[in-house]
C-alpha cells in the first residue's frame, strides 16, 4: 500500500470511529445488546408445546424482554401469556408499573409439568397455570396447551380434587351465588340475582362447568386478575386463552387441580426445580419447613446425592418460578440467564388490547 492510500485508509478508519463514538454518545448503551444474552431471536410462543416422552418434564424456554418506557410488567405478562404474580417473582425488586425504558425483564415461560397423569385438564393452584392435554388425532403427535389462570383468593379456595366439564356456554349469564351476594352487600355495593352477558359481565364470553356445584372455567372482564387469587372459587383466564381453548376442550373432559407449589423433573441429564410461594394457607401451616420441596424432588431423583440440596433450598426460598437445574455441577440461575433469547417486547401474536386490561 503507497503513502497516499495509508493515509485515506486511516483517515476513513477514524471517520467511521467518530460516527459510531457519536452513535454510542447519544443513544447510550441501549444502541448494543446485552452481552450476556442474544438479541433480535424471534419470540417462542409460550403456549402451545409438543408434549415431551416421559422421563422429560420441561417444556418451553426462558426468554428476555427489555421493556419500552410505557411498559408494566401486567402489560408484558399478558403479551407473553403469563399471570402477574409470575411475571413479578421472575423479576424480583422490580417496579411491576413502571419497569423503566431498556429494563431487562425475565420472562419465564418454561414450564415444569405437573406431576400428575398427562390427561385432560390440569389446575396448578400454586403455580396458577392451567396445563391441557388433548387426545391427538391419529395423524398428529401428542401437545400440551398451557395458560396461565386466576384463582380463589384465601377463604374462597378454588377446591382440590377430580372433576369433569359437564357444560359449555357462550354468552353465559351469571347467576350470583347467595353468598356473594351478601358479601357485595355487606361491602355497599349489591348485586342482581342474575348478570346478564355483556361487558359488565364477570364471567366473559365463555364458560366451562365442572362437575363441582357452582364452579366454572371461564373468561373474565377484568384482565388483571389473571395470576392473582381474586375470584370467589372459579378459574379465570385471559379472554384471548379461553377463547381459543374453548373449542378444543369436549364436554366430559377429566379436570384434575393439585396444589404443588414445588415441581422437579427431568431435562436431559439434569433434575430441574420449579418452585413457587405456597398458597398463604399452605404457607400458615408449613412454616418454614421445606419438607414438600424435599419430597417432590426425592420421588424424582434417583438417590439423593443426585441433588444439590444446598442449591435446591435456595431456589425455594426465592421462589422465582422458573426451572432451575438442581443437578451437582448443574448452572446457575445468571448462568442460564446469559444463554436465554432476548426477544422483542410486543410478539406478534400480542392481543391488541392488551394495554386496557
Amino acid at each position: 500500500m503507497n503513502p497516499s492510500t495509508a493515509a485515506r485508509s486511516l483517515a476513513s478508519g477514524r471517520s467511521w470511529c467518530a460516527i459510531l463514538c457519536t452513535i454510542i454518545y447519544l443513544s447510550g448503551c441501549s444502541t448494543f445488546p446485552d452481552w450476556r444474552t442474544r438479541s433480535g431471536e424471534p419470540p417462542t410462543p409460550s403456549d402451545r408445546f409438543l408434549l415431551p416422552p416421559e422421563g422429560t418434564d420441561v417444556v418451553g424456554v426462558m426468554q428476555i424482554t427489555r421493556a419500552t418506557h410505557e411498559d408494566t410488567l401486567s402489560d408484558l405478562a399478558r403479551r407473553y401469556d403469563l399471570g402477574y404474580e409470575e411475571i413479578v417473582a421472575a423479576n424480583p425488586g422490580m417496579d411491576p408499573w413502571l419497569p423503566g425504558e431498556g429494563t431487562r425483564v425475565v420472562l419465564p415461560t418454561q414450564f415444569v409439568l405437573p406431576e400428575t397423569p398427562r390427561e385432560g385438564l390440569v389446575l396448578n393452584l400454586a403455580s396458577m397455570r392451567l396445563f391441557y392435554y388433548p387426545q391427538p388425532a391419529a395423524d398428529e403427535p401428542a401437545r400440551v396447551i398451557t395458560h396461565p389462570i386466576g384463582i380463589g383468593r384465601e377463604g374462597w379456595q378454588t377446591p382440590q380434587g377430580t372433576s369433569r366439564i359437564t357444560e359449555k356456554l357462550v354468552q353465559p349469564a351469571w347467576t350470583v351465588p347467595a353468598s356473594v351476594r351478601r358479601e357485595h352487600a355487606e361491602n355497599g355495593d349489591p348485586l342482581p340475582p342474575v348478570v346478564p352477558p355483556g361487558p359488565d359481565n364477570p364471567l366473559g364470553e365463555y364458560a366451562m362447568r365442572l362437575s363441582l356445584p357452582s364452579y366454572l372455567i371461564h373468561g373474565t372482564n377484568q384482565p388483571y386478575g389473571v395470576g392473582l387469587r381474586v375470584s370467589h372459587g372459579c378459574v379465570r383466564l385471559y379472554p384471548e386463552d379461553i377463547a381459543r381453548l374453548f373449542p378444543e376442550v369436549p364436554e366430559g373432559t377429566r379436570v384434575t387441580i393439585v396444589n404443588q407449589p414445588y415441581l422437579a423433573g427431568w431435562l436431559g441429564e439434569r433434575l430441574y426445580l420449579e418452585a413457587h410461594q405456597p398458597l398463604a394457607e399452605d404457607a400458615k401451616r408449613w412454616g418454614d419447613s421445606l419438607k414438600p420441596m424435599e419430597q417432590a424432588l426425592t420421588s424424582r431423583a434417583p438417590a439423593p446425592d443426585a441433588i444439590n440440596w444446598e442449591k435446591a433450598r435456595k431456589v425455594a426460598h426465592e421462589a422465582r418460578g422458573i426451572p432451575i437445574p438442581v443437578s451437582p455441577d448443574s448452572p446457575d440461575l445468571d448462568e442460564l440467564l446469559t444463554t436465554a433469547p432476548q426477544v422483542p417486547s410486543t410478539p406478534p401474536w400480542a392481543p391488541a388490547d392488551d394495554r386496557e386490561g
